[in-house]
């Protein structure tokens, strides 16, 4: 640190007036700007190439992005409060003051780890997984940082997943399964052409295709109002169909708003359609590889690691087998929507059948919990991966969908379930899956994965549990998605901190605004009948990891 250079800069604050004036301000604006170019090596399809960072497509040199930035003040303040107005206004009416709190500083983490890079017809989000290690595009950890990016701008989404799919199309990565990360490490984005990246093959199949089928319901709706993300909303529905061109080309607004650089609207009507059967068919091939995997392997894991790799490798893992389930279900909409129809339904037919064998295999004797393995007879574990169940609206019955997200397969003949479901229990996962969830808790984010599919008192208590730590811990480092929760509140070992995961506290905002409206509204249930089993609630709050440990 004291080789680096260091800069003075002086103010003189003239404020000093009469006594009978009123009272003086004044001000200073100063310009910060850390420069990476380039800003990644990144294996893409033409090669190792060095990316430049996006900023460069309409600016030749640092001194002139530092000007515009500069001079950019007042836009720049008024986007920002803009969102953060929204922001407390959407936090405040899903939780209280405490959330409020939360998703505000979760924000600023879960973009301080992102850097943009590529053209304006090619953008590109490259994302550093931050303390647990230096991996780069981390997809467990770009998963647990969705929800922020579906609420706020579900076009980074996307340009998060793209270097992911372009560098496994081209054949730079030698497995089956979707790979752990792009590099060991930032900003080297290199790949593993030897296959020996950390291996998590379920978790990572079950969490691209989760955020595939995502993005996908994020470019389809109706009207503003019914938009995933009201910032998506703004621009022109204009839309290139050539298609060999970027389908999330970066387009200045033609909105006739005087703002230079918004982004063009994502999504909507007509275009949304058109953008995601783009999407989907560039690597629809790809897809399909990753659900073959799940297919095979997904219903009765073996040894392998989870997102929690520091709880160690495990079989017959019960949460990670329901998001590998979760996974097939969600390429049964994703083939719809290039009209794939008889792949839906075969995919259809498959992870129906898989969820009613997984509860037989993972719920207790008694019917009250899920084991943390099949095997493991006298255990729990947090069943976090519902969220997914939720935010997709597969718990919800066909005609409760809005009328562009309603799958086409359930409206004409194809092929008939191996097996019965799950009887007359609407949804996916049947609702007393749900209700039995609604006891339990995890750390910061698959805590609020899991309480955004809880009742409204369960969410009361998490929310209160992280803003105590918060406010009230005698740690000095940034937020952080693992502490204890007795004693000083510190750091377990490992320690996280600074990680973009914490995206994972905008659940609650994702999931209200999911499927129209309608995905919350789905979960209405969980507050008409007693919470029960309290006891064992108020012994979990106190535990820390208990089901990884």
């Amino acid at each position: 640190m004291n080789e680096e250079p260091v800069f003075a800069f002086a103010k003189a604050f003239k404020l000093n007036g009469s006594s009978t004036s009123t009272s003086m301000t004044d001000s200073v604006l100063f310009t910060i700007a850390h420069i990476q170019d380039p800003v990644v090596q990144f294996a893409s399809a033409r090669g190792l190439t060095m990316m430049k960072p996006l900023w460069s497509s309409w600016f030749a040199t640092d001194e002139d992005v530092l000007r515009f930035h500069y001079f950019d003040y007042e836009n720049a303040a008024k986007l920002a409060t803009n969102y953060s107005s929204q922001l407390s206004l959407d936090a405040f009416e899903s939780g209280a003051d405490d959330y409020v709190d939360i998703v505000a500083l979760s924000a600023r983490q879960a973009m301080g780890a992102c850097v943009f890079a590529g053209t304006e017809d090619d953008p590109i989000l490259f994302m550093k997984e931050i303390s647990s290690d230096g991996n780069t595009q981390t997809i467990d950890v770009i998963y647990p940082a969705f929800p922020f990016f579906l609420y706020t701008n579900p076009r980074w989404l996307a340009y998060l997943l793209e270097p992911l799919i372009e560098h496994t199309l081209s054949g730079q990565y030698p497995n089956k399964y979707a790979m752990h990360d792009l590099g060991t490490h930032f900003p080297n984005a290199t790949g593993h052409p030897d296959g020996n990246d950390e291996y998590m093959p379920v978790e990572e199949c079950g969490n691209i295709l989760i955020l595939g089928l995502a993005l996908v319901n994020s470019l389809k709706y109706d009207s503003s109002a019914s938009a995933g993300s009201i910032w998506a909303t703004i621009g022109s529905d204009d839309f290139d169909t050539n298609p060999e061109s970027s389908v999330f080309a970066l387009n200045i607004s033609s909105n006739g708003n005087s703002i230079f650089g918004l982004d063009d609207r994502w999504g909507g009507s007509t275009k949304g359609t058109k953008q995601a059967e783009k999407w989907v068919s560039k690597s629809y091939s790809l897809w399909k590889q990753w659900t073959e995997y799940l297919i095979e392997f997904t219903l009765e894991p073996h040894n392998q690691l989870s997102t929690d790799d520091f709880a160690g490798w495990l079989a017959l893992q019960t949460n990670l087998a329901l998001k590998g389930i979760i996974g097939i279900k969600a390429m049964s909409a994703i083939s719809e929507v290039i009209g794939e129809t008889e792949d839906a339904q075969y995919y259809k037919n498959i992870s129906d059948t898989f969820i009613t064998k997984w509860e037989e295999f993972g719920i207790s004797r008694d019917g009250t919990h899920a084991k943390l393995a099949y095997n493991w007879y006298g255990s729990w574990t947090t069943l976090y991966n519902l969220y997914a169940d939720s935010l997709l609206c597969f718990h919800l019955d066909d005609h409760s969908l809005p009328i562009d997200q309603q799958p086409i397969s359930s409206h004409g003949d194809g092929q008939k379930p191996l097996k019965p479901g799950h009887g007359k229990e609407s949804g996916f996962v049947p609702q007393h899956i749900y209700k039995m969830q609604s006891d339990w808790y995890h750390n910061t984010d698959w805590e609020f994965f899991a309480a955004a599919v809880t009742g409204e008192e369960v969410r009361g208590e998490i929310l209160e549990s992280v803003a105590t730590w918060v406010n009230e811990t005698t740690t000095d480092r940034p937020f952080t998605d693992l502490h204890k929760t007795e004693e000083d509140g510190g750091f377990p070992g490992p320690n996280f901190f600074a990680r973009p995961v914490v995206g994972g506290h905008f659940a609650f905002l994702a999931l209200e605004r999911a499927c129209g409206g309608m995905a919350m509204k789905g979960l209405a249930f969980l507050n008409q009948s007693p919470m029960g089993h309290k006891d064992s609630t108020s012994f979990l709050i106190k535990q820390t990891m208990a089901e990884d440990l």
